[in-house]
């Protein structure tokens, strides 16, 4: 299993998880995920899974 593609940003969890579940037709894995995030300091929070299909990486 390789990325077809890196991450792509979504206006909203709405959009993602509709994109995730097009791209699940076509492709063996697909996870879409969100987090909070405040890029000025640098700071990330975990990951929390919106949708998951077949075989994706664990995002711990």
């Amino acid at each position: 299993m390789f990325p077809a593609f890196g991450p792509a940003d979504q206006q909203s969890e709405d959009r993602a998880i509709r994109m995730a579940k097009a791209l699940a037709e076509k492709h063996v894995g697909v996870i879409a995920w969100s987090r909070e995030a405040d890029p000025t300091l640098g700071e990330y929070g975990p990951p929390a899974t919106l949708f998951a299909s077949g075989e994706v990486p664990d995002m711990e």
